[in-house]
């Protein structure tokens, strides 16, 4: 078999074969997209709303109660949140992918990547909605304080949304195969994204760890925040894609830049290695599942 029929024929069960039923994959998405703004008055509009409504809210809280003295915060937390939840939710919907598809996957062969892969890839879709919310953000600061939040620095942002992209592919995919054998693995899930939410830095900055910890040392104690801030920076993918995010969109407006919102090659090297190890492992576990799948479904 010759190199070109290799890739228009790929083995089937591997991931490749999502390739050829892309046409497939266009019509679940947009049937996933339909759906969800479907009998909605306000339609596409509540991903840009929804977004804008949460961010006062929050930032309500956490500027004026908790004093958060971050420039420009409503960006930083928007940003940030906006990141988060393009993982969380994308995850999410491809974990039952396989499961809410069961007739189809009866009914003929199709490759079973499509479905989990279609849900995240609608998720990307909706993310890139919510992106005018943010950019309405911006444009009002600019108006408000008489400086142009806006650089050419913003369009670098596709790097953090490829890198996260690609991990939420694996994240959905180990997720989609274990949702087969165990039902309960949603609500894991949702707790275990709680937690991961509250540990992202999402509405507060990871200096405040290494503040504490000078505290903490000119105290006579060790400086546990500053581990804890160590952990957070260096081994968590979701909080590497935001800072990165954030340093593309958030860090040009600002005058003084603190040393923890700095980025270097290690962040997108260490935001790489994390997405592209996530979608390993995400692609052996489902490919060494599938099979199974019709048993279980």
């Amino acid at each position: 078999m010759s190199v070109i029929e290799k890739i228009k024929n790929p083995p089937e069960g591997s991931f490749r074969e999502v390739f050829k039923y892309k046409d497939l994959l266009i019509q679940l998405v947009t049937r996933d997209i339909k759906l969800k703004y479907r009998r909605s008055f306000l339609g596409y509009v509540w991903s840009v709303l929804n977004p804008l409504l949460i961010m006062v809210i929050m930032s309500v809280v956490f500027s004026f109660l908790f004093q958060r003295n971050l420039a420009y915060f409503p960006i930083y937390l928007l940003a940030g949140r906006t990141m988060f939840e393009f993982v969380h939710q994308s995850s999410g919907k491809a974990l039952s992918g396989i499961t809410d598809n069961t007739t189809l996957l009866k009914k003929t062969y199709v490759s079973k990547f499509m479905f989990p892969l279609s849900k995240i890839t609608s998720s990307m879709v909706d993310f890139v909605f919510s992106l005018g919310a943010l950019f309405i953000v911006m444009l009002v600061f600019s108006i408000t304080e008489g400086k142009c939040m806006f650089s050419l620095w913003n369009l670098a942002i596709v790097i953090p949304i490829i890198q996260a992209y690609v991990f939420a592919m694996g994240l959905g995919f180990f997720l989609a195969q274990l949702h087969v054998f165990f039902r309960d693995i949603r609500y894991i899930y949702n707790a275990v994204m709680t937690m991961w939410m509250y540990c992202s830095a999402i509405f507060y900055d990871i200096g405040m760890f290494y503040s504490k910890a000078e505290k903490q040392i000119a105290q006579g104690t060790a400086p546990y925040a500053a581990h804890l801030a160590f952990i957070i920076e260096k081994f968590n993918p979701i909080y590497i894609y935001m800072k990165q995010f954030r340093y593309f969109i958030w860090v040009p407006s600002l005058d003084k830049v603190s040393a923890y919102a700095q980025v270097t090659s290690q962040d997108f090297l260490l935001g790489s290695l994390y997405a592209l190890a996530m979608f390993a492992i995400g692609v052996f576990f489902f490919k060494r599942s599938q099979d199974k799948f019709i048993l279980y479904i």
